[in-house]
């Protein structure tokens, strides 16, 4: 099978074709002929020679992604939940070895749900990382409630996008910060308000917020401290929660923690539910094909991407 694979960590040049072995399914796992995959930040820094990557390499190198969504076509001895044909989406192994860059993944069955047959597969690979990250982070760290007010940063990109659907399906009263040109696109997705962080500083624009999502870290991170409700909850994705902040997060009367997403099956059939609803949408701004997946990165590291960025297999 074609993968694309990292020997060394850098530039987008450093993504190269490769012919490997198609994976063979452990008793636990199927085997998925991938039709779409979908490009993170964490895919880019990874590349770059993040944490990850020494605890990826292979003796071919890093097959890098971890967001899936296919056909499968075999199964192992145990599973239970799937068969060959069944069409599955989710985020494999995280945050451990995806190997999604190729045209064959072997996935656990518990990371994984049936995709809803009203989503492209396009639509589904963008719905994985991204989502379950929006989703644990509201759900399950913040336990985000009916009413309560909460300030999502970088609204309108992949976490952010979703993030506001999952607080609005909660019943929360939603702030978002994206610039101007994605004012009318996070409203569009249920934002009650926009703030142009770069014409405001959120801070002087919002007070008495209840919970906030932080995919940003630094100083943002410090800032947005300032205007939470005492009992109030912030939950950084990039771990911008620093040791350094402790004594104003005591001061404040705040709960303030870094988050990392997991592959859970379990939470990827609860938002297969709500995607088949049509309660909760993915926004795919760019498409690519295998071949081009170093502009699909090139899009990625610009910062700057509306929603997803998605590349459709061979």
């Amino acid at each position: 099978m074609k993968a694309i694979i990292v020997t060394e960590p850098g530039g987008v040049d450093n993504l190269k074709f490769h012919e490997t072995d198609k994976p063979v399914p452990t008793p636990n796992e199927v085997l998925i002929e991938v039709a779409a995959i979908s490009i993170n930040p964490v895919d880019v820094k990874t590349r770059k020679g993040g944490s990850l990557f020494d605890k990826m390499k292979t003796d071919i190198g890093v097959i890098l992604g971890w967001d899936i969504s296919g056909r499968i076509i075999a199964v192992g001895d145990n599973v239970t939940k799937f068969a060959p044909g069944d069409e599955v989406f989710g985020m494999v192994n995280f945050p451990g070895h995806g190997k999604a860059y190729a045209e064959y993944v072997a996935a656990p069955e518990d990371h994984l749900a049936k995709k809803p047959a009203t989503l492209s597969h396009q639509e589904a690979a963008a719905a994985t990382l991204a989502l379950l990250t929006a989703w644990q982070v509201l759900v399950k760290e913040a336990n985000l409630q009916r009413g309560q007010r909460v300030l999502i940063h970088a609204a309108a990109g992949g976490v952010g996008h979703f993030a506001i659907q999952v607080a609005k399906y909660l019943g929360a009263y939603v702030i978002g910060t994206a610039s101007a040109a994605n004012g009318d696109f996070i409203k569009s997705l249920g934002a009650d308000e926009h703030i142009d962080y770069t014409r405001q500083n959120f801070e002087e624009a919002v007070q008495g917020v209840d919970v906030i999502l932080d995919p940003i870290g630094g100083e943002v991170t410090q800032r947005s401290l300032e205007i939470l409700n005492p009992g109030g909850v912030l939950i950084s994705i990039v771990g911008g929660v620093k040791d350094y902040l402790q004594s104003i997060i005591t001061e404040k009367g705040v709960r303030a923690s870094n988050y990392l997403v997991h592959s859970s099956g379990e939470d990827m059939e609860q938002l297969a539910l709500l995607l088949e609803k049509g309660i909760i949408r993915s926004f795919v701004s760019h498409q690519f094909t295998f071949d081009q997946l170093t502009a699909a990165h090139e899009q990625v590291e610009s910062s700057h991407t509306r929603g997803k960025v998605v590349v459709t297999m061979p």
